[in-house]
């Protein structure tokens, strides 16, 4: 298992296109792929799970993988969340 804490850049928090990148990222992997805000677990392969979630921008989020490709999905899903979800994150 490995895990690692970063901070939601994407100005509009995690609505229903940016879950769907991250949901859509998360599924290329089969390791179980868990994201935790506060005292939630997210189910990071499931959209609906991600989006209900109501994560705002700058919120931290500890991404948590655990399976035979951890290392790699949790490279790919720090970095998709790193780089906005698909969003302009210049200011």
């Amino acid at each position: 298992m490995v895990s690692r804490e970063v901070t939601l850049v994407n100005p509009s928090g995690l609505h229903l296109r940016p879950a769907g990148i991250l949901s859509q990222t998360a599924m290329k992997y089969k390791s179980d792929i868990i994201i935790e805000c506060g005292d939630r677990k997210i189910v990071a392969k499931s959209v609906l799970n991600v989006m209900a979630a109501g994560v705002k921008c700058g919120a931290k989020l500890n991404v948590i993988c655990d399976g035979p490709d951890e290392e790699e999905a949790l490279e790919a899903v720090c970095g998709v969340i790193n780089s906005g979800l698909g969003e302009d994150i210049r200011s």
